[in-house]
């Protein structure tokens, strides 16, 4: 009999049934709601075995390939132990290498970790001052490329962790880190399909391990990448991806300044408006979006009436606010 592991207990699986009846029966405190494959609130991840494809069905690529499921539509043929989402994250130790200041507000961090940590360029993980003081900060580096692990970030008004990592954090200290997390990443497949990629200040973090990873995955297709800030001070990293479009001619790189006259080489204007005035028509293109939380809110509506898929859009919006 197939059996189901949640929490440390292992349930039997009756015919026919669904991984939630089998742990909704038992009392196992798991959320749902519609209870057809709709709602996405039942979503949990194997950790130990594949769950079917048809429990997969309406999931983001990146979901599936980190093994999300549907508990209320998963009737799994072999044994499953499966947790919740945010109950899948480890912690671990890391010793920084080195930081680097990339513009006026915004710190290069790179971080040794002391065990194997697996994850996908443009993933985030939690970095902590202490025990409960922690910050999430999305991964610029490249599993496999990069030998340490790469953060951007961004000093953010009386931050208690960012100011921590500006003024005090030093190469040689170890830190704890917790991760990683997120579903917005590149993932292989469909390798002629075009790319769009906006962000403004340090979203250009996940975008720059995600294009550097699709690119050394042999993406074919167009890939252009919108960066936005206020003045040209607030850009970064011109100089790597102006070389990156100088040796792979189907990456385009386009920086946006929206608070002064552009300079030669520079687009004036936010850079998802550029990115929607250059490209009219988002259908079959895969699109990420990085950064202030208005942007990814407003360019994520404006791609779908473009005709993009939202299984094709991937975002992670930043806080920009003053941490409390």
């Amino acid at each position: 009999m197939t059996s189901i592991t949640y929490g440390g207990n292992t349930y039997p699986l009756d015919k026919h049934q669904s991984v939630l009846d089998c742990l909704v029966g038992h009392g196992a405190p798991v959320p749902f709601s519609c209870r057809s494959g709709v709602c996405q609130t039942c979503l949990m991840r194997a950790v130990r075995g594949v769950p079917p494809e048809d429990s997969q069905r309406g999931l983001k690529d990146s979901l599936k390939l980190q093994n999300y499921f549907l508990a209320c539509v998963c009737h799994p043929t072999d044994d499953l132990e499966a947790a919740l989402p945010q109950e899948v994250v480890c912690s671990l130790p890391a010793t920084v290498t080195a930081l680097e200041p990339l513009n006026g507000e915004i710190m290069h961090v790179s971080l040794e970790c002391h065990a194997p940590l697996e994850y996908r360029a443009g993933q985030f993980i939690n970095l902590f001052r202490d025990p409960t003081l922690g910050r999430s900060y999305s991964l610029a580096s490249v599993p496999g490329h990069d030998e340490h692990l790469h953060l951007h970030v961004r000093r953010l008004p009386q931050g208690r962790v960012s100011g921590w990592i500006h003024e005090e954090l030093r190469a040689g200290q170890t830190v704890e880190i917790r991760g990683p997390s997120g579903d917005c990443f590149y993932v292989p497949g469909r390798p002629e399909q075009e790319m769009v990629l906006i962000g403004t200040g340090s979203g250009l973090a996940p975008l720059y391990g995600i294009l550097r990873d699709a690119l050394r995955r042999g993406h074919s297709g167009p890939i252009r990448l919108f960066h936005g800030s206020r003045n040209r001070a607030g850009l970064y990293l011109t100089g790597e991806l102006r070389e990156l479009a100088r040796n792979h001619s189907n990456f385009e790189y386009v920086p946006c300044v929206s608070g002064e006259e552009p300079a030669p080489g520079l687009e004036g204007g936010r850079a998802h408006e550029i990115a929607f005035r250059e490209i009219g028509d988002f259908k079959d293109k895969r699109l990420f979006l990085c950064g202030h939380p208005e942007m990814v809110s407003a360019a994520k509506k404006r791609a779908f009436l473009a005709g993009a898929a939202m299984k094709d859009i991937y975002a992670d919006p930043f806080n920009v606010n003053a941490a409390p």
